[in-house]
């Protein structure tokens, strides 16, 4: 409250100022109509203390993770707790769903078309959140909200999950390994997921995993790598145009995760395998995040992927908030290499076009999820991968056939 007494000159000294205050009877009337509004200010504030009801105080502030927390309903329950299917690796994968690109603050209308197919397994492949904080409480806050939702619990109940981050759901926008708050997000993503808390997951620097499903002949491996936390850094463009300068010495895995996936391919059973990158591997003619930014990443890669020879390897990838299948001729790999991009569950980009000189069928700019479907002709998979809609529409379908 501010108080302005106009009246009182700042030049009156201490000692000029009386012990009592005295007015001449001609000026009561401007006595009373000074201080009269005085008294009608402080009355109520008089009031309330005889009354015994001091003044309201504003309210406290709440904190965006306690907002969360609240909206979650699940305060009380930590996230690793919240119940989700039990991940059995001895089961054969017929179906499997993936996606990514998921706000929090838009619909989730599209988890019951999901759900309907029965999938197998669900595999994120980052941005599952947008939190953008490096606050650990408001990233487990926003996890918690979606693991707890009833739509999300509408496939989660009975389908496993496994994923791994994006950049969002990281951190940082377009965050690599210099973000301080890394090991508080591999720490909360694998409480999202469910992993136990005596996993080795949980023990290793990054989110990088493996899962082998299934028995014999019909066996598929499931390979998720994390390109994020042992990223180096983006070299932007200051144009925008693109975005970013090729970084010719920087690199996507890190050794420690180039090692393990080296192993992983070439110590594999499998007669199909699932390789899962939160960006795209094979398009490289957009200006945006991709492998393709770190040139000589992308050529190790594609490098190790024929040197090992896993049998049928298929790429999945995210964050582009469209859907399109890339395909690639390698030498001396037997079979095409296709990467498959499921993006925008709650959102779509803007642009109907984008030159991609991979590009199988269409580009699909709609909200969407991916499907696999695996038909196994003996040892030999055929895989059809399907973009689905909000109503489980099929926007586009492409067979692989190993």
């Amino acid at each position: 409250m501010r108080i302005l007494y106009d009246f009182c000159p700042a030049a009156v000294q201490v000692s000029q100022i009386p012990t009592e205050l005295s007015f001449p009877m001609k000026n009561k009337k401007f006595a009373f109509q000074a201080v009269f509004p005085l008294v009608l200010l402080l009355f109520p504030f008089f009031l309330n203390a005889q009354l015994g009801n001091p003044p309201k105080k504003s309210p406290t502030k709440t904190s965006v993770a306690d907002e969360f927390s609240e909206k979650s309903g699940a305060t009380a329950v930590e996230l690793v707790s919240i119940p989700a299917a039990r991940l059995d690796t001895s089961q054969d994968l017929m179906t499997i769903a993936f996606g990514s690109c998921n706000k929090l603050q838009l619909p989730q209308n599209m988890w019951p078309a999901v759900a309907a197919n029965k999938p197998d397994l669900w595999i994120w492949l980052g941005d599952i959140i947008y939190a953008d904080t490096s606050d650990p409480r408001i990233l487990s806050a926003m996890y918690k909200q979606l693991k707890s939702s009833p739509e999300y619990k509408k496939l989660t109940v009975k389908t496993p999950v496994v994923g791994v981050y994006d950049d969002h759901d990281y951190g940082v926008n377009d965050g690599g390994k210099g973000h301080p708050g890394k090991k508080h997000s591999q720490k909360i993503l694998m409480d999202f997921l469910s992993v136990p808390k005596n996993s080795p997951l949980r023990k290793q620097e990054g989110s990088y995993q493996s899962y082998t499903f299934g028995k014999g002949e019909h066996r598929v491996k499931v390979i998720v790598m994390d390109t994020r936390y042992f990223r180096d850094t983006l070299i932007p463009n200051p144009t925008k145009h693109p975005r970013f300068f090729p970084n010719m010495e920087g690199d996507m895995l890190g050794e420690t995760q180039w090692k393990w996936l080296e192993k992983e391919l070439k110590n594999n059973p499998a007669n199909l395998t699932i390789l899962c990158s939160s960006v795209q591997v094979i398009a490289d003619d957009h200006p945006q995040e991709k492998w393709g930014n770190f040139p000589n990443a992308r050529k190790r890669l594609l490098k190790l992927i024929v040197e090992t020879k896993p049998k049928n390897l298929l790429i999945l990838s995210g964050d582009r908030h469209m859907a399109e299948i890339s395909k690639m001729d390698l030498t001396g790999l037997p079979y095409p290499l296709y990467d498959f991009t499921s993006s925008g569950l709650t959102h779509q980009r803007k642009g109907e076009t984008e030159i991609n000189k991979f590009r199988v069928g269409d580009m699909i700019v709609k909200r969407n999820f991916g499907m696999l479907k695996i038909i196994w002709n003996g040892s030999k998979p055929t895989v059809s991968m399907q973009v689905h809609g909000l109503d489980n529409e099929v926007f586009q379908q492409y067979l692989a056939k190993y």
